[in-house]
């Protein structure tokens, strides 16, 4: 199995696997337009021509990004398709000068591996601002903020 940059041809199965996790509340949900809107920034394992696991990579400011829309397909999990989508991000936002990347999640177990560590939403104003407010869950936010520098702090 291998990691792609997504093409306009898979943002259909792309969706469906975001919407299985997102029908559990364990991701937010993505429209096909916004898959199509971020394309440039998503990233898919395939095995063979099967979609088994999807990632964004999301730029919200000078030295922050954020992992979103990490899924993969049931029959797939545990198989190291997960961590291989989070460290191809890792390497893609090294490259674009990105320092701190984070993640909210409820995977807090499976981030930690990955060297993320928890923080508290408020010391990611950036985050908030430009995406939270937005967010249906703004004022019941259960998910953990998670963090992992990418340069020497």
């Amino acid at each position: 199995m291998k990691i792609f940059n997504a093409t306009t041809a898979d943002v259909a199965s792309m969706h469906q696997l975001i919407k299985v996790y997102a029908n559990k509340e364990i991701v937010l949900p993505r429209s096909m337009l916004s898959i199509y809107q971020h394309l440039q920034c998503m990233y898919v394992v395939k095995d063979k021509e099967q979609i088994v696991g999807v990632a964004g990579l999301h730029v919200l400011g000078k030295d922050l990004a954020e992992v979103r829309s990490l899924v993969v397909d049931p029959e797939y999990q545990h198989k190291g398709i997960g961590r291989m989508l989070v460290d191809h991000i890792i390497i893609e936002s090294s490259k674009l000068g990105v320092e701190r990347l984070i993640s909210l999640t409820y995977q807090v177990n499976f981030f930690i591996k990955c060297g993320f560590k928890i923080v508290e939403k408020e010391a990611l104003p950036e985050k908030v601002w430009i995406d939270c407010m937005n967010c249906p869950k703004f004022n019941r936010c259960d998910e953990v903020a998670m963090i992992k520098y990418l340069t020497e702090k």
